[in-house]
């Protein structure tokens, strides 16, 4: 609603309806009809629910990088491929305790044969035919199986028809293990569900001390679980029409299950307080949307906008994981906005019912313990933002180091049957075996003898520095000579991601020279490294888009050049320290053991943009809160000093609840198998706390005494050039002259 000049009218006083705001009029609505609300909801939620069981897709790592090496030499290989190199690859590792391979000749024959027998298989070698398939000591092979379609996507089921295709091997005393994506379809089921428990008991923990009583507490998880299990479900549709990673369904928990809680929390927070002055509840209801729902719709949209902005890495994968988690940030932002207020509908002023403690909302006065912390911060700001600054620094040291690459999986428990033919492979044929690539030739426009050039290109691979072996290019459809080169590192060392810009910067170009052929490096391993290059290149991009939107989103909504400037500022030093933890424990090993992970690790490719775009939103979320109540009490006062304090006072209790809460969701999923999904729970889960601690209560009260009434300029042209984002109402008369001040959001300021 509109405003009447702060000095025209107390901050609590009730506002005539008709003068009522679009989102104060929504808000009203929702608790004056809850159970039509609450009714609409839950025939969204069966509907998405049963729609995605019948019609639900899958997830699958698949991912394009046009115009790159690698998938040029993979699309050539499914253009004019034999059914030795089509498809996807997976391997059944055999090894021997004692004695040799061959010595159970019978049984792998049969295993071999009965492999070939099974549906969406394309192609199986032989181990004991195939040369370079047996170790040097005779007791492990590796049996390639080729399938018309990634195996990691079958059903469990399918490993039934597998495990029976190898009994007789077993029976034989042969260890059989299963490698690549079919090892990954044989991996224990994640433990997502304990850990969306973990976080939800968490919750209720955290909120059942923070609010004081059941009924308040239990309104921000139903909101939260109902908006989830609606995003999640309609995720699930898209995944049948678009390609969405492994890790989508996790992540769109995370946010989803975090900032639900989150939004409804600041929301009922500001209801509460509002009782005290109200008396009908549904009108202290559309206040707290038309005040608290102001911050959630412009703190939806900068975790949206920057999650958005992953699409700017020209990477279909990356831009669908931010899809997905944008998705139910939004969602969690619809149902905070309208089934939030129709709960508080139901619940009137019984919302302290089932009391377990005094129930406590914002605080009065000026003699609580927070007005005293930004009265002590206020006494020394440039003390405090140094020491504030030199623990974000500390902290970002390690980040400086930072090593992407793919997490292979030699990271995976012992217990993992992809892990154990990891390590027969490795100790068989040597580490480089888990990281070969593929080196295609195309001659379709060669002038050159297919065989001579083949000799040619077969002594350049194995001249080349890093080659641990490598096979004789084999003709294919007259048009490709395909080669297999081992690497003499570890898929995850730096010296494989050497070898392979060398093959191609160097070795190809140098060997085919002249002869018209032209030559790609491909394959699993390539095919990761060269995704990591793609990422690392476009990172600065996506940083400089992500930090740019939320910079003109904040300017445009707080009318304050500096207030916007210092929250980009800030945050960016916030995500560096997160970045500096992620690579001193899973890189740099620092009880990483304790996580699940024994060995050190490099840092995901896609991680630092995916922790960037995610970190960077929701710091914005808690400083929207936060900068939302010093505004409305600096638009009352014009006092800048004590509107940091009131702000900070107004909003610590339910920010650190807020945080707690979506630190033990983000948390609670280190319990995951998945070294990735630890690596975004840690790195997420730290960044929360040291937004809500270092940055919310020290650096931003701080740098806010130091700039004094400048926190509110902004220059007249860029005032008038500006959209007037306020949803509740137009911009208040002009400012005095060099000061142009934002739009008042509405009259609910209690």
């Amino acid at each position: 609603m509109t405003d009447a000049p702060a000095t025209s009218q107390r901050p609590d006083r009730p506002e005539a309806p008709e003068r009522a705001g679009r989102l104060h009029r929504l808000g009203r609505w929702c608790a004056r009809r809850p159970w039509w609300v609450i009714c609409a909801w839950l025939l969204v939620l069966l509907a998405a629910l049963a729609a995605d069981r019948a019609w639900g897709g899958s997830y699958d790592d698949d991912f394009a990088l046009p115009g790159t090496s690698v998938q040029t030499g993979s699309d050539l290989l499914d253009a004019h491929g034999s059914d030795s190199v089509r498809g996807t690859a997976a391997q059944i590792v055999l090894h021997t305790g004692t004695g040799s391979l061959a010595a159970h000749r019978s049984a792998v024959d049969t295993a071999v044969t009965e492999v070939k027998k099974l549906p969406e298989v394309i192609a199986v070698t032989d181990p004991l035919s195939t040369p370079g398939a047996v170790s040097a000591d005779g007791s492990t092979g590796i049996m390639t199986v080729r399938f018309t379609k990634n195996p990691a996507r079958f059903d469990p089921s399918y490993l039934h028809s597998v495990d029976d295709a190898v009994h007789g091997l077993r029976a034989d005393h042969v260890q059989v293990e299963y490698g690549g994506p079919l090892g990954q379809l044989a991996r224990p089921k994640a433990a997502d569900r304990l850990s969306e428990v973990i976080g939800l008991v968490t919750a209720v923990v955290v909120l059942l001390a923070g609010f004081g009583s059941v009924a308040a507490a239990g309104l921000p998880l139903l909101t939260a679980v109902v908006g989830l299990l609606t995003g999640i479900s309609l995720l699930g549709l898209l995944a049948a029409a678009f390609t969405f990673g492994n890790a989508a369904p996790t992540l769109a928990t995370m946010m989803g299950l975090g900032v639900g809680i989150d939004y409804a929390l600041f929301l009922i927070t500001r209801h509460r307080r509002l009782l005290r002055d109200v008396d009908d509840p549904a009108q202290a209801a559309g206040r707290a949307v038309a005040t608290s729902g102001r911050a959630v719709i412009v703190a939806a949209a900068t975790v949206a906008l920057a999650l958005g902005g992953l699409y700017v890495s020209g990477v279909t994968f990356i831009g669908t994981l931010g899809v997905a988690a944008g998705l139910t940030v939004l969602i969690a932002a619809v149902a905070a906005l309208t089934l939030g207020p129709a709960f508080l509908g139901v619940a009137g002023r019984r919302i302290d019912r089932w009391r377990v403690r005094t129930p406590v909302d914002e605080p009065t006065g000026t003699g609580d313990t927070w007005h005293r912390w930004a009265a002590t911060v206020g006494r020394r700001p440039w003390l405090f933002l140094a020491v504030g600054a030199l623990v974000l620094a500390v902290l970002a040291i390690p980040a400086a180091s930072m090593r992407l690459g793919h997490v292979d999986n030699g990271a995976d428990p012992a217990d993992y049957t992809d892990r154990r033919a990891y390590d027969l492979i490795a100790d068989g044929f040597g580490p480089g075996t888990n990281g070969q690539f593929t080196v295609v030739a195309d001659l379709t426009d060669a002038h050159v003898d297919g065989a001579a050039l083949s000799r040619t290109l077969r002594d350049a691979l194995a001249a080349t520095p890093g080659v641990a072996r490598v096979t004789t290019p084999a003709a294919v459809d007259t048009s490709l000579l395909i080669a297999t080169v081992t690497p003499d590192t570890g898929p995850q060392e730096q010296g494989t991601s050497d070898l392979m810009h060398r093959l191609e910067d160097h070795t190809l170009p140098d060997a085919l020279a002249g002869s018209g052929a032209r030559g790609y490096v491909t394959g699993v391993t390539a095919a990761q490294l060269t995704f990591r290059d793609v990422v690392l290149d476009r990172l600065p991009v996506i940083v400089a888009v992500v930090v740019a939107a939320a910079f003109l989103l904040l300017l445009t909504v707080f009318r304050s050049l500096l207030v916007a400037l210092k929250a980009a500022l800030l945050n960016l030093l916030s995500i560096g320290a997160a970045y500096g933890v992620v690579v001193a424990v899973f890189q740099w090993g620092w009880g990483g053991s304790l996580l699940g992970v024994y060995e050190p690790v490099p840092v995901e490719s896609y991680v630092p943009m995916m922790m960037f775009a995610i970190v960077f939103g929701l710091s914005m979320d808690y400083e929207v809160f936060l900068l939302s109540r010093i505004r409305e009490s600096w638009l009352h006062t014009k006092d800048n000093h004590a509107s940091v304090a009131a702000g900070l006072a107004g909003t610590a209790r339910v920010i650190t609840c807020a945080a707690l809460i979506m630190t033990s969701v983000f948390l609670a999923f280190l319990l995951s198998t998945n070294v990735v999904i630890k690596m975004l729970a840690l790195g997420l889960g730290v960044s929360v706390i040291l937004d809500a601690t270092v940055v919310r209560l020290v650096l931003v009260p701080s740098t806010m005494y130091l700039l004094g009434r400048a926190n509110w300029w902004l220059p007249r042209w860029l005032d008038r050039l500006l959209p007037h984002l306020d949803p509740e109402g137009p911009a208040p008369a002009q400012a005095p002259a060099g000061q142009a001040l934002p739009a008042v959001t509405t009259g609910d300021n209690g």
